[in-house]
């Protein structure tokens, strides 16, 4: 489990690094630049783990395209990536009409935004969840499922890599206003980051969800050999989902709310259920590909 460790020493790092230099970043901008605490600390933890991606990737011997998942010809990756994102936000769609359907969504504020609005909402969103999967894919089914794989086979591969998956999504965004920023506000913004942490049984059907997504995932890695259809099906299902957030919330009176986690509003046990039956159909259909 030597690749395990780097990786997640990796994310300790950037924790630290959070912990012990935003305060001190903040005193050299804030003078200067009315930047929120919590954003520098943000900005700062992506880049310790970007350069700390770097070496570790190289370390590892997983730095070459083939090893990060981009391995395939340009033409057919992104064919690939295109059918993949056609059939994340199709999955994805079915779900919210399901979710419809069972009373869980008010779309009350959706007659508000428009049409214009909703053509720039929807691009807008297609453009973070591309952002989004081609980040976390390149990391995580790219790089650290390949080191692992090589070390520990490829089930454990995809079961570590969606445990990590699933980890990083409840670092909480931790406000601290600007007139109670104190020496010690790194620990502090590292403290809130991991707070969710401090009640499991509270996150636990959010977890197991996107655990569940990232098995997924990570079969579709092994099967294709390379992180084209997961960038696609990651992008389409952040793609739906982040459209919904903006013009829906959930329906909190309905006996069925339960379905729909208290973490976001959305991922939960219908997800959940919902991840496990295309899960079967697209591990299918991508071994077939």
């Amino acid at each position: 489990m030597r690749a395990l460790a780097w990786f997640l020493g990796l994310f300790a790092a950037a924790l630290v690094a959070i912990a012990l230099f935003t305060y001190p970043a903040w005193l050299l901008l804030h003078p200067h630049f009315d930047f929120p605490f919590h954003r520098i600390g943000e900005r700062i933890g992506m880049l310790a783990l970007l350069a700390g991606f770097l070496l570790v990737a190289r370390r590892l011997g997983v730095a070459d395209r083939t090893s990060l998942g981009y391995g395939s010809a340009r033409r057919e990756f992104v064919r690939e990536m295109l059918i993949g994102l056609a059939l994340g936000a199709v999955t994805m769609l079915a779900l919210v009409g399901i979710m419809t359907e069972l009373g869980l969504l008010d779309w009350t504020q959706a007659a508000g935004v428009g049409a214009l609005g909703l053509v720039k909402l929807v691009l807008l969103r297609l453009s973070s969840g591309l952002a989004v999967a081609l980040i976390e894919e390149t990391f995580l089914r790219g790089a650290m499922l390949t080191a692992i794989e090589r070390e520990s086979g490829t089930r454990a591969a995809i079961l570590l890599t969606a445990l990590l998956y699933s980890a990083t999504h409840f670092f909480a965004r931790f406000h601290i206003p600007p007139e109670q920023v104190t020496a010690w506000s790194g620990l502090d913004l590292l403290a809130g980051t991991l707070q969710s942490f401090a009640h499991p049984l509270s996150i636990a059907d959010a977890f197991l969800c996107l655990l569940a997504v990232g098995v997924v995932l990570g079969r579709v890695r092994a099967a294709t050999g390379n992180i084209a259809a997961c960038i696609g099906l990651h992008a389409g299902w952040v793609w739906v989902m982040l459209v919904t957030h903006a013009i829906s919330q959930p329906v909190e009176t309905t006996p069925l709310r339960f379905l729909l986690s208290r973490f976001d509003g959305f991922v939960g046990w219908l997800v959940l259920a919902w991840t496990v039956v295309i899960g079967v159909g697209l591990s299918r259909f991508y071994a077939k590909r």
